[in-house]
């Protein structure tokens, strides 16, 4: 076996890399080709929102493709660039759009994932004749000991907690992970940047790229306004106990969880708790009002060795991760009458529908990724959930 795990030599091996144009993806395509593999470098030309192309920070837009083409021409490998703006724009941003417009907190990196990088652009790593696809993400795969006469692979977390990005990957098919190689997931990221500079690629001290990469400086609203018009609509904003505290202008602004810029003044610390986009009104209470304690879940992606309505009908012990930011916490994963939902046994706060709720084997790194889901709802405490309750379900003025 070869270090991709394919039963001939390197030089027979052909990889093709999804090139982003930052420091990551290029040391791995740098790592194969030293390596022997035969590689070739993709990049995907995703938007082109003016300023935004020489922004430092940006992604697969105009100087980030630069970067790729030359850093390919640096390790002496063919570099192609592929225009998928229109595609992106279908799939990634317009959904963004008419999610956050319905008071959801979407995640378009898993939705680029999802029907960009690992559908379209597999695809046409397969018609390149590639054995492999192989990107810069912070995660590993190996061989199933569970499945290994299938070649069937698993997910893990990487060595280095800091860059994980497995949460943005729990959408990946099996049919996917069995393709994908994650060279990087062994490795931190001053290793990676050391390899840059040793490799002498241009990209080596090159600022990483924001995780929403067509948002220019972090305005959603402008984004959003621009798709989606009526999303900045007025309306009020409510206590949860039914008090109508202010005015806002428009849903699009305000986060789940946000305490900061809500425009109202009451002398009690107040969070955004509820987005009731029918009604085009921002909801808020105290913290305690976000304490959450189970979640349900909707496009499921199961990764574990059985099937789910089996794995989980009485409850499946693992670890769930809501928030990027936070490590996985004790969960139960169940699979009932009620939907698919996952039990926290320590609240979280700040829950958003629309946000991904993914499973792991343990807390640490190296932690198998069972897969998750997108929250669909979620449930509160029992007074502040039945407080919200009889508020949403309560008449609105007209």
């Amino acid at each position: 076996m070869n270090t991709l795990d394919f039963d001939k030599s390197p030089e027979e091996t052909r990889v093709v890399v999804a090139m982003s144009g930052g420091v990551d993806s290029s040391v791995v395509a740098g790592l194969l080709k030293r390596q022997g593999y035969d590689v070739i470098g993709i990049t995907l030309q995703l938007y082109d929102h003016g300023a935004a192309v020489h922004r430092a920070g940006s992604c697969c837009a105009g100087q980030d493709i630069d970067d790729a083409r030359r850093v390919c021409e640096t390790l002496g490998i063919p570099h192609y660039v592929l225009d998928y703006e229109k595609r992106f724009r279908e799939t990634v941003i317009n959904p963004f759009a008419e999610a956050y417009a319905m008071g959801e907190t979407p995640i378009p990196c898993v939705a680029c994932n999802q029907t960009v990088k690992f559908a379209d652009l597999l695809a046409t790593a397969k018609e390149l004749g590639a054995d492999a696809l192989a990107t810069g993400h912070y995660i590993s795969s190996r061989l199933n000991p569970a499945s290994a006469a299938s070649g069937r692979r698993a997910l893990y977390r990487p060595i280095d907690a800091d860059r994980d990005q497995s949460w943005f990957l729990f959408a990946t098919t099996q049919e996917q992970i069995d393709y994908l190689r994650f060279p990087l997931g062994g490795m931190s990221k001053p290793e990676v940047r050391a390899l840059a500079e040793d490799m002498g690629l241009v990209v080596a001290k090159k600022a990483d790229s924001q995780d929403i990469c067509f948002v220019p400086a972090g305005k959603y609203a402008d984004i959003i306004n621009k798709v989606k018009p009526n999303a900045a609509l007025s309306g009020e904003i409510v206590h949860m106990d039914g008090r109508v505290l202010g005015r806002h202008e428009g849903i699009v602004h305000y986060t789940i969880g946000q305490r900061k810029g809500l425009g109202v003044a009451t002398g009690e610390p107040l969070y955004v708790v509820y987005l009731d986009a029918r009604s085009r009104r921002v909801i808020v209470g105290p913290k305690e009002a976000l304490d959450t304690h189970r979640v349900y879940l909707r496009d499921m992606n199961w990764l574990g060795d059985g099937a789910l309505a089996q794995d989980a009908a009485d409850g499946f012990e693992c670890f769930a991760k809501v928030r990027s930011t936070r490590p996985p916490a004790p969960a139960v994963l169940h699979c009932d009458e009620r939907g698919i939902y996952v039990d926290l046994q320590v609240g979280e706060a700040g829950v958003a529908p629309g946000q991904a709720c993914v499973l792991y084997s343990a807390e640490g790194a190296d932690a198998r990724v069972y897969g998750g889901g997108f929250i669909e709802r979620s449930e509160r405490a029992p007074e502040a959930e039945a407080s919200l309750k009889a508020l949403l379900q309560a008449p609105v003025a007209a």
